[in-house]
């Protein structure tokens, strides 16, 4: 990835709804351009997804949840397989006693048992701690 890579995805972490005219005129490069390269990062897994992001209180039944993972062996397989993992909003690599963080969204207690009962068989798992999400104090 180049500067023209990181530019374009930080504008479409922004706002990944951006039409390709814009995202090519913000950043100075042609429509031909913007579209060969998110082609191009879609195709080679940089850009695996797009999402929604809602206000905290639009979702209120929403359970949120914090699961610390520890990984043996190969850390990228497991990255892939949490990526595809519906529960997880998030995912993040750590230091100290976990390796990866992942914030979970489901809609009841029973989605989080079973969220978590993947996340727990994916290979090269070999240990998770959950904690329920109860509030924030600042967003």
């Amino acid at each position: 990835m180049d500067a023209l890579d990181q530019q374009l995805i930080a504008k479409l972490r922004h706002n990944a709804r951006a039409s390709i005219a814009e995202l090519a005129s913000a950043l100075g490069v042609s429509r031909g351009t913007i579209t060969n390269r998110i082609a191009r990062l879609e195709r080679d897994g940089v850009i695996v997804g797009y999402t929604v992001k809602l206000r905290p209180d639009a979702t209120p039944d929403e359970i949120h949840a914090w699961t610390s993972i520890a990984v043996e062996g190969n850390q990228h397989a497991v990255v892939r397989a949490l990526l595809g993992e519906p529960a997880v909003a998030s995912l993040h690599d750590t230091n100290g006693r976990w390796d990866l963080l992942a914030e979970l969204r489901v809609g009841s207690l029973g989605e989080l048992s079973a969220a978590l009962e993947r996340i727990r068989k994916v290979k090269g798992i070999s240990a998770t701690e959950t904690s329920l999400h109860l509030q924030s104090f600042r967003g």
